[in-house]
């Protein structure tokens, strides 16, 4: 059990990566989704939590968070706010349509996603797919998707056995507080 995905959170790291990009605020949408993942793995490997607790896949073209690749593709609809801020993909990249603002984000996540751009922003979207191959949690699909859980990548970001399971009761526990706060 964790809790609900949040859009909102998504929409707002999204935007910040495209501002960060600059471009017109445009970026291919195959390196969005990378540099979207390995915020909410690092986030996830740092302090335990994920950013938007999104649903991790393996795919050919390496991990993705499942719900927000729907979105971009227009496959599905939560709330709305996706497409109120960022665009279809055209030409293969998606674009900053409004700015959503920051006030989901804490400042340490913000400040999460600009060390990820540091790092992986001047990467083309191929070399950024080929170095999410080399993560440990990431499997070839062969043409589907894999389901990666949250302990996979704790076990390989080195987390060790107790702390797995600690970071995972307290998620599950986050959960359970949002099922019976009614935010569900």
């Amino acid at each position: 059990m964790k809790p609900t995905f949040r859009e909102d959170k998504a929409v707002q790291a999204a935007a910040l990566f495209l501002k960060l990009r600059g471009n017109n605020n445009k970026m291919s949408h195959l390196k969005l989704m990378k540099l979207l993942y390995l915020a909410e793995r690092e986030s996830l490997l740092r302090w335990g939590r994920p950013i938007t607790y999104d649903s991790c896949v393996s795919m050919d073209h390496g991990p993705v968070l499942s719900q927000t690749l729907n979105l971009v593709n227009g496959d599905i609809t939560i709330d709305g706010v996706w497409e109120r801020f960022i665009s279809s993909p055209e030409h293969h990249e998606v674009a900053l349509i409004e700015d959503p603002g920051d006030d989901r984000l804490s400042d340490a996540e913000e400040q999460l996603i600009r060390e990820i751009f540091a790092k992986h922003g001047a990467k083309t979207r191929w070399e950024i797919r080929d170095f999410t191959h080399t993560l440990g949690e990431w499997q070839d699909p062969k043409g589907s998707s894999i389901r990666i859980d949250y302990q996979e990548i704790l076990r390989a970001g080195n987390k060790g056995d107790s702390e797995i399971a600690s970071i995972l009761e307290d998620i599950e526990t986050l959960a359970i507080a949002e099922k019976f706060s009614g935010r569900e």
